[in-house]
C-alpha cells in the first residue's frame, strides 16, 4: 500500500508518516518509481508509534522502545541497563505529567460542579466525566 492508504488507515497525516520514516522508526520498501510501499505490518507499527507519540513519549525514546521489540521478536536481548535507565527516566516524567493532567481535570470538574454545570459530567454529556 501506498502512504496515503496508510495514512488513512492508521490516521496519521501522511507528513507524520514521512516523519516517523526520517527519525529511523519506520522502514517501508520502495518500488521501482521511488513509491514508499507499506505492508500490514506498518499498520500496526504506525498505530503504536502514533500512541506512543500521543501519550509524549518523545520520538527518541519512542525509537528505544520500538527497537526493543523488534529485538524481542527475534529473541535478542531487549532490554540493556542502558535501555532501561533511559525507560526509568521517562517513566518519572510521564508519572509527573499524569499528576498535572489529574490536577487539571479535578479542578476543572470541581469548578463545573460549584457553577452548578455538573450536569455537563453526566454519562451522556458530549464532555467526558
Amino acid at each position: 500500500m501506498q502512504i496515503g492508504e496508510l495514512a488513512r488507515r492508521t490516521q496519521v497525516a501522511p507528513r507524520l508518516v514521512r516523519y516517523y520514516e526520517q527519525q529511523g522508526l519506520l522502514a517501508p520498501a520502495r518500488s521501482e518509481n521511488g513509491y514508499r510501499s507499506y505492508t500490514e505490518d506498518h499498520v500496526e507499527r504506525v498505530t503504536r508509534i502514533a500512541s506512543l507519540v500521543q501519550a509524549g513519549v518523545p520520538t527518541r525514546l519512542v525509537r528505544v522502545l520500538m527497537d526493543a521489540e523488534d529485538a524481542a521478536a527475534r529473541d535478542e536481548e531487549t532490554c540493556p541497563v542502558a535501555v532501561a535507565e533511559q525507560l526509568a527516566a521517562e517513566l518519572v516524567g510521564l508519572e509527573s505529567r499524569l499528576a498535572c493532567l489529574t490536577r487539571s481535570r479535578d479542578t476543572i470538574r470541581d469548578f463545573l460542579v460549584r457553577t452548578q454545570h455538573e450536569v455537563l459530567l453526566r454519562e451522556d454529556s458530549p464532555l467526558p466525566s
